[in-house]
């Protein structure tokens, strides 16, 4: 998985069945903000905290991703099992929820 943190480009080796979120976790790329860092769901799919872009075409298999692709907004990284050649960009800024840092 390649993860783009601003001008940073990240090559994660991750095992297929994690989730984005947790492999961005152990990789110390948190995808929340100071905020949510405390205040999320813990990977349920239920407060869109850990939002993501993903530069592939990979179908949503959770509600609010499939809502969120179709209009654009980031997608869940809990709810997203790593694929051979992910792209994933960490939003640097969250419209509701702040910088991330």
């Amino acid at each position: 998985m390649v993860v783009l943190d601003g001008d940073d480009r990240h090559e994660l080796s991750v095992q297929p069945e994690r989730t984005v979120r947790d492999a961005l976790l152990d990789a110390d790329l948190p995808p929340y903000t100071r905020l949510t860092e405390r205040a999320n769901c813990r990977g349920r799919g239920l407060c869109a905290t850990c939002g993501v872009r993903l530069h592939d075409d990979t179908d949503p298999d959770h509600w609010h991703d499939a809502l969120a692709d179709r209009f654009g907004y980031p997608r869940l990284s809990c709810q997203i099992q790593i694929q051979d050649g992910l792209v994933v960009e960490l939003d640097t800024e969250k419209r509701i929820w702040g910088h991330r840092e």
